[in-house]
């Protein structure tokens, strides 16, 4: 009776369309004859649209359960498409195959319940059947599972779950996400279907399991549904499936809250908590969009991707926290994007990766971790661009054991040890970054690394801005290195490092320093009004220094420093500024073709030379000018001393001093300008080894195009 009702229904409408059409033909007529065409065509397409579309709507109908049918599979085998299946509240023990263009829905309105809709609590499918080995429910074409708690499918195993828990999944097997097993929700080769606010739970295997087919795009909409407790995944993402997994609830699954295998769906704004494994897990080939999810704790990573090379998910807009691995983590080849994440209070790194992973992690905010923001092990191959890490407990980005990372742009501040750090064989690119207020260094390697560490900006840490120790063996190039709490740049501890054409500024001790049987190659640099020292030289080391060039205006230390029996190669520097010396040496040293330029001489008070060889100390001392300095060299109880070739101005008394050195002091070639008779070129005191034609003379009057320059400029 109900499917005549609709065939006259059908029949009026289709009448009422051919009346409308003949209406519109009379009216066409006062128009022109092609606009009235148009017009007609366009009316006779409209209708013949709204008639399929109101003869689909009445075709459809309801079936109720259990009035109309006792059991749901009873309901959808007697529904045909179109047809919409509603389930009052009850446990239904069944499982249940839907049919191609149904819907099958829970009774009621949308009310919330505790997990999910109140609707979805109280409408369950109970799959605990004798004998049943299929899914709980089984979907079809442009069919919709809407509304129900799907329970009871395989065995739900307590006691496994919590061991495993315990060892954070550690002693899982290691079965790829895609292994055969019994879903709650079964997705298989369907290309389109919607599985939407259901509850689904205590499955010995995958809540909801989507699985691709040979030759299909299999899309399902899995939308708004709880998954907890399941012995596999929360929801499972297979072979080659393209899903859309949004706004799914996925806590407490055995393994991950979303996991993924040789897939690439769509995985938006999904909570995932408290699962044994990851929040979201990929693997095996998978590359989905990862968007909006928030992941937190985990036992294991919020994100996690791993094996292979074919593994390259997007991850992008994700929050990560307080998971107990990594906020996102990557291993075992995978080559993910990770991009505008926020990773913070993880107890590992806010983003990690190691064994030959090579990911792209850019403009991420990374937080409060437990160890660095950004980490990098074991042969990992990461680029580390733009992010921001600020606040964690280790360094603001890290890489050891051999992981070769390129960082580049970053902003690293606040962290309680350095901004980067690099150790452990790890040979890392580091460029462009800026590193400060770090309670460490701005930028440290050690134990073996050999950084590439360029044009980056370091300022304000509490160590050294950039430093090297425990044998590493750094380049530091064009880096700018500004009020940080010790040296510049720092090396130490058998650390062999190049230093060249870096800016060194306003450090509250050296600018550049080298210390405890460090090597240091330190070409080209600038260090300007350093607390203490240009650059200083300690405990065994051993230092070439060359074009360099130091000012300080103030202060009392030497310029450059060479103490406890270092060996050092001074050439070519320009040295400007005031102090006890511009170099002072105890130790060996070949000092050569530097130009000092005093702010003196200063007659009394404390030493003013422009180098200060100590008692024990062996030096060359050759082609240097030196110019308002007390003395060019002074030399007491030197070992040897030589000095050759040197000019020595506006000095006081005695050009060049050598005083009782062990060994005979050679001194000749000196030339000292001044006007005054009394002043003389050298004066050697104790053994003599070759003295002579060391002249003082008048210096030459300025040449008359420096005068007409000076005259200008008055």
């Amino acid at each position: 009776m109900k499917r005549q009702t609709k065939v006259k229904q059908i029949e009026r409408s289709h009448r009422h369309s051919s009346h409308l059409r003949g209406g519109n033909a009379m009216s066409s007529s006062i128009r022109s004859r092609s606009r009235g065409t148009h017009l007609l065509r366009h009316a006779f397409a409209a209708a013949v649209m709204a008639s399929l579309f109101v003869s689909t709507s009445l075709w459809a109908g309801t079936i109720r359960v259990p009035q109309d049918h006792k059991t749901i599979q009873a309901g959808i085998d007697a529904a045909k498409d179109g047809d919409t299946v509603v389930v009052d509240a009850g446990t239904y023990k069944e499982r249940i195959r839907l049919k191609s263009g149904i819907t099958v829905k829970s009774a009621g309105d949308d009310a919330k319940g505790k997990l999910g809709l109140e609707r979805a609590e109280t409408t369950i499918i109970d799959g605990n059947v004798e004998g049943a080995k299929s899914p709980g429910v089984v979907m079809a074409e442009d069919s919709t599972l809407d509304g129900f708690s799907v329970t009871g499918v395989g065995k739900y195993d307590d006691d496994r779950w919590n061991k495993h828990h315990a060892t954070q999944g550690e002693e899982q097997a290691k079965e790829p996400i895609g292994a055969p097993g019994t879903a709650g929700i079964a997705v298989t080769g369907v290309t389109r279907c919607t599985v939407t606010y259901n509850i689904v739970h205590h499955i010995g295997y995958t809540g909801i399991g989507i699985t691709g087919a040979k030759g299909k795009h299999v899309s399902p909409h899995i939308f708004r549904n709880v998954t907890y407790r399941n012995m596999g995944g929360g929801i499972g993402s297979m072979r080659g499936s393209t899903a859309v997994v949004e706004e799914n609830v996925c806590f407490e699954n055995f393994y991950a809250g979303i996991g993924h295998e040789n897939a690439n769906p769509l995985v938006i704004n999904n909570p995932c908590y408290k699962n044994v494994r990851a929040g979201i897990g990929i693997s095996e080939g998978a590359c989905p969009t990862v968007r909006g999810n928030k992941c937190y704790h985990n036992r294991r990573a919020g994100i996690g991707i791993r094996t292979e090379s074919t593994t390259s998910p997007v991850v992008e807009h994700n929050e990560c926290y307080e998971n107990d691995m990594a906020g996102i983590g990557s291993r075992d080849d995978a080559t993910p994007i990770i991009r505008h994440n926020r990773c913070y209070k993880n107890k590992m790194a806010g983003i990690g990766c190691r064994t030959k992973a090579r990911p792209l992690i850019e403009h991420n905010e990374c937080f409060k971790n437990k160890m660095a923001g950004i980490g990098c092990r074991t042969e990992a191959e990461p680029v580390i661009r733009h992010n921001r890490c600020y606040d964690n407990e280790m360094a603001g980005i890290g890489s050891q054991l051999a992981a070769r990372p390129v960082i580049l742009g970053n902003d690293c501040f606040g962290n309680l040890m350095s901004g980067i750090g690099t150790e452990t064989e790890a040979v890392a690119v580091i460029r462009d970054n800026k590193c400060y207020k770090n309670l460490m260094a701005g930028i440290g390697s050690r134990t073996g690394a050999r950084p590439v560490i360029e044009g980056n900006h370091c300022y304000e840490n509490l160590l050294a801005g950039i430093g090297s120790q425990d044998n590493s063996v750094p380049i530091i190039r064009n880096n700018q290195c500004e009020k940080n709490g010790q040296a510049g740049i720092g090396t130490q501890t058998g650390a062999r490092a190049v230093i060249v054409e870096n800016e060194c500024r306003n450090n509250s001790t050296s600018g550049i320093g080298v210390r405890e049987k460090a090597n240091a190659i330190i070409l080209s640099n600038k260090c300007i009004e350093n607390k203490l020292v240009a650059i200083g030289i300690r405990n065994g080391s051993d230092a070439y220094i060359g074009k360099n060039q130091l000012v300080r205006t103030g202060g009392m230390p030497p310029m450059i420093a060479v103490r406890e029996n270092s060996s050092v190669v001074v050439t070519d520097n320009t040295i400007v500024g005031g102090g006890v010396a511009g170099v002072m040496v105890q130790g060996t040293a070949t000092i050569l073709g530097n130009r000092f330029k005093g702010n003196g001489p200063r007659a009394g008070g404390p030493p003013n030379f422009a180098a200060w060889i100590h008692g024990g100390s062996n030096v060359l001392f050759s082609n240097n000018r030196s110019d308002r300095w007390r003395h060019a060299l002074f030399a007491s109880g030197a070992n040897q001393v030589w000095a050759t070739d040197n000019t020595a101005s506006n000095f006081l008394g005695t050009g060049i001093v050598v005083d009782k050195s062990k060994l005979p002091a050679h001194v000749f070639g000196n030339i000292a300008l001044s006007e005054s008779e009394k002043d003389e070129a050298v004066r050697v005191k104790g053994p003599q080894g070759v003295v002579r034609e060391n002249v003082q003379k008048t210096p030459d009057p300025p040449k008359e195009s420096e005068n007409a320059r000076t005259s200008g400029n008055r």
